[in-house]
């Protein structure tokens, strides 16, 4: 048995995963109260549908460049304190949008709410590899992220009902002020030893043109993260524009869209999150990579559900299609990130996950909201440009499924 096996789980380690779980639900009740309440402050603010997604894209672009910044910093800085800056952050941005009084001046309370972002989500799951072994990492990942679909659905159902019964402002004070009481909670967390559970864990972390040059040379890590970025693109998408969708093709209000969407993506994102790290670990004794396996396949099968939404001959069809829909394609939720963790050396692990949300944000949901809003701009219609979405998703299984059959086993 290796020394590292023997080493006791570090103390705090329940307290702080589960914190950090909060964290992350906040943390996309945030991003997507904007996409619920989309079509009353296009309304008031007078913007175009263009305009009302590149809050979206400034997001997600000061997000991306941010959190190279975080990643360096977290190797020598305290880890608890940029997460409880970060929260606080982003939690001030997006209650600060409430009293935007035209386009840029929303732009920029969205483009804070991006750095704030950043410092969390580039440490929270190196946080989470330090206090757990590899052979654990997964079922703790899966809470972990059982939080995104949970707190998609509150951004989308609160913000839809708090926008309709007392104004899209209104939305965005009682949806980002909660996160200031988690911020402070990040203070009492106890850190564990950087690579904890590494043989690396005593060396000095590399410049980041080494690892760079170190992370482009791991296949496993590359391929992971080019589905995620198609993944990644066509979630953004459908998150931001599937509300609008059902309000102007079937019949909804805002607050019936946003619950809509926001029902389907707690309970079917909560489904597959849950059936996702719970398959991904029986198939290892079936198949090699079976975390990539997984998600390969059920975003196929999710691939034929988002296309079923936009084709179904009713409304209650449509609803269906998308349910089971985000049933698939949260099953890689855990499982791919569980991969990004265990297939790096410990010293790499927080630059690893800054390279990769740079990489599936810019050129994933930074650019598919306004790739839709641009198209439904030029056809003046949104079915065009809601229908590259499916075509992502496709793309995405089709990456995870040549690593599963052509990566070598470990």
């Amino acid at each position: 048995m290796s020394a590292a096996a023997e080493r006791p789980v570090p103390p705090g380690a329940a307290a702080a995963v589960a914190l950090l779980t909060a964290m992350n639900l906040l943390n996309y009740v945030d991003r997507w109260v904007p996409s619920a309440v989309k079509e009353l402050f296009r309304r008031d603010l007078g913007l175009s549908d263009a305009q009302t997604s590149l809050p979206v894209t400034a997001f997600l672009v000061t997000y991306m460049l941010a959190s190279p910044v975080f990643g360096a910093l977290a190797d020598r800085r305290s880890r608890k304190g940029l997460l409880a800056a970060g929260v606080a952050l982003w939690s001030l941005a997006t209650a600060g949008a409430a009293f935007s009084q035209g386009f840029w001046s929303f732009l920029g309370a969205r483009t804070l709410v991006g750095i704030g972002e950043a410092a969390y989500a580039t440490l929270a799951p190196a946080l989470i590899a330090d206090f757990y072994p590899p052979e654990r990492r997964n079922r703790v990942l899966t809470v972990f992220y059982v939080a995104i679909p949970v707190g998609s659905a509150i951004g989308f159902a609160a913000g839809g009902a708090i926008g309709e019964a007392f104004g899209w402002r209104a939305a965005f004070l009682v949806c980002g002020l909660p996160g200031i009481a988690v911020a402070a909670l990040a203070l009492l967390v106890r850190e564990p030893p950087r690579g904890y559970w590494d043989s690396d864990r005593e060396a000095a972390p590399p410049r980041w043109t080494a690892a760079l040059r170190d992370l482009w040379r791991n296949r496993e890590y590359r391929i992971t993260v080019a589905g995620y970025t198609a993944v990644t693109f066509a979630s953004g998408a459908a998150a931001d524009w599937f509300p609008a969708y059902l309000k102007r093709y079937r019949g909804m209000d805002v607050a019936a869209a946003g619950e809509i969407v926001g029902t389907t993506a707690v309970v079917g994102g909560l489904i597959g999150t849950a059936l996702g790290g719970y398959v991904g670990d029986r198939l290892a004794k079936h198949t090699r990579h079976p975390y990539l396996a997984l998600s390969a396949l059920s975003m196929g099968g999710a691939t034929l559900f988002v296309a079923g939404v936009l084709a179904a001959p009713t409304t209650g069809a449509a609803v269906a299609c998308m349910f089971a829909g985000q049933v698939l394609l949260w099953f890689y939720n855990g499982p791919v990130n569980a991969v990004l963790v265990n297939c790096v050396p410990g010293v790499l692990r927080v630059r690893a996950f800054a390279l990769s949300i740079l990489c599936i944000h810019i050129l994933g949901d930074a650019i598919s909201p306004p790739i839709v809003g641009l198209v439904s701009d030029a056809t003046g219609s949104l079915i065009p440009g809601v229908a590259i979405i499916p075509v992502a998703t496709a793309a995405g299984a089709a990456v995870w499924a040549w690593g599963w059959r052509r990566l070598p086993a470990r």
